[in-house]
């Protein structure tokens, strides 16, 4: 089932609200386009889909300034695998990392692996 709504108001050449869901009569996936983005594909100053994008991107895998998904690449990241300045999640990678398993500068986690500073279950401190 495909779905489209892009709202009539606009700021800055973008919709104030794009939600895009399904495909096109080309079968290509409809992608979202907005401030607020929702949609299989989203790109926006807040995004929430399946591969989200934007200032805050939430979604599946999700890129963006604050992230939160599946697979998490930002500057503060949030999910089952993080990577970014300030990383969270089951597997995280950060100059700051928190996680079952933390790689980081400062690292702290089940298995924690830092550069500069490492605390939790099991810890490893390289020293370079």
């Amino acid at each position: 089932m495909n779905y489209r709504y892009t709202s009539p108001v606009t700021f800055a050449g973008l919709p104030l609200i794009d939600i895009a869901s399904g495909r096109d009569e080309n079968r290509k996936g409809l992608k979202a386009r907005g401030i607020l983005a929702i949609g299989d594909d989203a790109t926006g100053v807040v995004a929430i889909g399946g591969i989200a994008r934007g200032g805050v991107a939430i979604g599946g895998a999700a890129i963006g300034g604050l992230s939160l998904g599946g697979a998490s690449v930002g500057i503060i990241s949030i999910g089952g695998a993080a990577v970014g300045a300030i990383a969270m999640g089951g597997a995280a990678a950060g100059i700051l990392a928190i996680g079952g398993a933390a790689f980081g500068l400062c690292a702290f986690g089940g298995k924690a692996i830092g550069l500069l500073w490492a605390k939790g279950a099991k810890t490893t401190l390289l020293k370079p």
